[in-house]
């Protein structure tokens, strides 16, 4: 059966009517049992996003099951199943307040039960052990609901969980290694997988150890001093190789002896210096004299500088393995360098973790103590807690559900918060203020360029502000006028304030407007203000063109004049020619046919009008004044009907589902335009105000006697005279 058919079928919706379309009433727990029914084409709005709304967001967070940025249809009819599902009574979710009845929990469900579990336990850990219900705010601190001393299911185990000193040193050991993983109490602890990784580390540098004591001979002939015995080696071997290479140079070749001692003249140059033993030059000689077949001596007859690391060489590495030695022997040498070896290579194999330093009997006692075992079951302990993570996140989920779910659902199935105003929708992000009006229909705005490109379809007067406040980061909005006149909006620069939802004050710049009609009033004197803008640009190309021109004959003159001054004398100029009386006698003779054909053209339209009856003459001043404005009012009206809020919201993301009308009553409910209060006073005396001058009124009178006399001399006042 399709939804349609459940919805003819079943339950039985109530809807209302607002905003120019209907809605349904979301009003009672059997409303949100049957949500999953009610036709999808019913709902106001079919997605929104998660961000950018005056509205909890952890709460749209849980809601957003699927982690995508927007909540759908879906995912609300998820959430008001559930509900439904561990409450006994859904009821308690239109309260919309903080705090849950833990008498409203189902405890028969199983679900139920273990949220109602959860709850006393963290009611009693946050200090409520008698409280009869949970709110968001119990639910806050994880330091109080997630001691370290307090198993809390999130598989996460600290040192302060155990009272065992041996694995509390453990678990200090494998956060050293390998980190820690934060447990929901905001200690350091170990999970499963960092107990996995150390132990199997463990294993790896004990069976490297193991692998030295199987071949202690070979791989370590000095036992546990091999390594120190190595070092003190390594200190010496490239010096001890160089006084061997010289000596085989020497037996190869009589007279290279000679030339590889040092000659006189380098003792001749030490001999001028302050000399040591840590002296460059001195360290810088052979170890001894080179000759043929010669040995190392091991005591007397060394270079100064290396007496003490060879005589380190004889008593940790010759004497222990080849016995005492005055002097060392290429071969002898060579017998070391090999023993040395095998230790090497084992050494290059030691494994590249944390516990490669880790001493080794201390690394065995953890292998083979259980410490692995008791550490995993400590984990598994956790994760069946009374108060796991999720049951915890399944809580905190149920009180914000029973805080906010509802108001949602008239912000997303019906937009009865926004057209009942009662309270602001969650997309109106507060008001601006803005020549002299309030305008309450502001929306934040992510992307400016991707939203005035949609908006504008809405039919709505927009200007998009950006907004700054000390200390916060900068915010653009788009704010709808629907009422008042646009005649003083200036881009940029109209400066003015915008109060968010918690009533911060920001200053609000106007960097855009989107201009439509705003009132059928505005439309109403715009041809005439047009007009009055037309003829005042007139009057100033005019002002300008004939101060250019005085200018112009101006220089003009002073040009001539001086150029009189400076050119020769010129011939007498021819005289003047006679006035022409004839000519100047046609010139206002044509001036009086012109006033007499618009004397006569205005008597006729005054006469026509006189000659109405009375109760015409107002008619007909009301068909002129709606021949200039009604097209002007009509169009404004039309385009004022088509005003819609869907556009604006889908330019932020969301998917409106239907015609959500902004008509011209619920638009001037919108904005607010300056009034004064009622009941107030008001002197109309202004001691700035412009001087009063007679030409207006000395101005009327005269048209008004023109009028007369035009009257007059047609005839038309004979009739009233006579």
């Amino acid at each position: 059966m399709s939804n349609e058919e459940k919805s003819r079928k079943g339950y039985q919706w109530r809807f209302f009517r607002s905003g120019g379309f209907d809605q349904v009433r979301i009003e009672t727990a059997d409303d949100l049992r049957h949500l999953g029914e009610l036709d999808q084409k019913l709902w106001s709005v079919l997605a929104c996003p998660t961000s950018g709304l005056e509205f909890d967001s952890r709460s749209l967070q849980l809601l957003d099951s699927d982690g995508d940025g927007r909540i759908r249809v879906p995912e609300i009819v998820a959430a008001a199943q559930w509900v439904c599902t561990v409450l006994k009574d859904p009821e308690v979710l239109f309260r919309g307040v903080d705090g849950l009845p833990l008498a409203a929990i189902d405890a028969t469900h199983p679900e139920g039960a273990r949220l109602l579990a959860t709850a006393k336990k963290v009611l009693d850990y946050v200090g409520k052990p008698d409280a009869d219900a949970i709110g968001v705010a119990d639910l806050a601190d994880s330091a109080l609901l997630f001691a370290p001393e307090h198993f809390n299911g999130d598989g996460i185990v600290p040192a302060e969980l155990t009272a065992d000193a041996g694995l509390a040193r453990a678990i200090g050991l494998i956060i050293d290694g390998f980190g820690a993983a934060e447990d929901r109490s905001g200690k350091p602890g170990v999970d499963l997988d960092r107990v996995s990784a150390f132990f199997a580390a463990a294993q790896a540098v004990s069976d490297w150890h193991a692998q030295a004591e199987a071949d202690a001979a070979t791989v370590l002939p000095l036992g546990e001093g091999t390594a120190a015995a190595a070092a003190v080696f390594d200190a010496v071997r490239d010096k001890v190789e160089d006084f061997f290479t010289r000596c085989r140079l020497a037996a190869f070749d009589e007279r290279a002896a000679t030339a590889l001692n040092p000659a006189d003249t380098t003792y001749a140059g030490l001999a001028a210096q302050a000399l040591g033993a840590e002296t460059e030059g001195v360290a810088a000689l052979p170890l001894a004299l080179v000759g043929a077949g010669r040995g190392l001596p091991l005591g007397a007859g060394l270079n100064p500088a290396w007496e003490g690391r060879i005589a380190a060489l004889r008593d940790e590495v010759v004497r222990p393995i080849l016995g005492e030695r005055a002097e060392l022997s290429h071969a002898e040498w060579q017998d070391l360098a090999t023993r040395f070896a095998a230790y090497r290579a084992w050494l290059a194999n030691k494994p590249a973790n944390p516990l490669a330093a880790m001493d080794r009997a201390e690394l065995r006692a953890l292998l083979d103590g259980g410490t692995r075992a008791a550490l995993e079951a400590l984990i598994q302990q956790d994760l069946g807690a009374e108060t796991a993570a999720e049951q915890v996140d399944a809580l905190e989920r149920l009180t914000r559900y029973n805080r906010d779910l509802v108001k949602l659902l008239r912000n997303f199935v019906t937009l009865s918060d926004f057209y009942g105003r009662h309270e602001k929708a969650i997309f109106q992000a507060g008001t601006l203020y803005l020549d002299q009006r309030s305008c309450e229909l502001c929306l934040r705005v992510a992307d400016m360029g991707r939203h005035a490109a949609l908006a504008p379809l809405s039919g709505t007067y927009l200007v998009y502000c950006e907004c700054a406040r000390q200390g916060e980061a900068p915010m653009t909005i788009v704010a709808a006028m629907t009422g008042g006149d646009a005649d003083e909006m200036m881009v940029p620069g109209r400066n003015g304030v915008f109060y968010d939802r918690q009533g911060r004050d920001w200053n609000a710049s106007v960097v855009k407007v989107v201009e439509a009609p705003i009132s059928v009033r505005q439309a109403f004197w715009s041809p005439y203000k047009r007009i009055g803008r037309m003829i005042g640009d007139q009057i100033q190309k005019f002002a300008a063109a004939r101060d250019k021109a005085v200018d112009a004959k101006a220089a003009a003159g002073v040009a001539e004049a001086g150029a009189k001054v400076e050119a020769p004398a010129a011939a007498p100029a021819a005289p003047p020619a006679p006035f022409d009386i004839a000519k100047f006698a046609g010139i206002f003779a044509a001036i009086g046919l012109a006033l007499g054909a618009l004397g006569t053209a205005l008597a006729a339209v005054v006469s026509g009008f006189l000659s109405l009856p009375a109760w015409q003459m107002p008619l007909v001043i009301v068909g002129i004044v709606l021949l200039i404005s009604g097209p002007s009012m009509l169009l404004a009206w039309l385009k004022l009907r088509q005003r819609n809020l869907g556009p604006l919201l889908d330019a932020n993301g969301w998917a409106v589902n239907t015609r959500a009308r902004i008509n011209i009553p619920f638009g001037g409910a919108l904005t607010g335009v300056a009034a004064l209060p009622p009941g107030a006073s008001r002197s109309m005396s202004d001691p700035y105000a412009e001087k009063q001058t007679p030409w207006g009124t000395w101005l009327f009178l005269l048209i008004v006697v023109v009028i007369a006399v035009v009257l007059w001399r047609q005839g038309f006042l004979d009739r009233f005279l006579a």
